[in-house]
């Protein structure tokens, strides 16, 4: 098992965890849009023993605006 770690952008702080413990980019789905991360570094944890391991994912870009005031209601 690998886990990705979330830095910026919506997602700050999530951990997922990743399918293919080498793929370089996550493009996931965010309110109606979708945002990319991209690896960032090594992974780290890859030994026996260790724990899963794990890779940090920074923020890039979101496919549309991320805005979570859509109705105008300011919450």
């Amino acid at each position: 098992m690998a886990l990705a770690r979330l830095h910026g952008g919506p997602l700050d702080g999530q951990v997922l965890p990743l399918d293919d413990a080498t793929q370089d980019s996550l493009i996931l789905p965010y309110s109606e849009t979708q945002v990319v991360y991209e690896r960032a570094g090594s992974p780290e944890h890859t030994g026996e023993g260790d724990g899963p391991t794990s890779s940090d994912f920074h923020f890039v870009e979101a496919e549309d605006d991320i805005n979570p005031d859509v109705d105008g209601r300011d919450e």
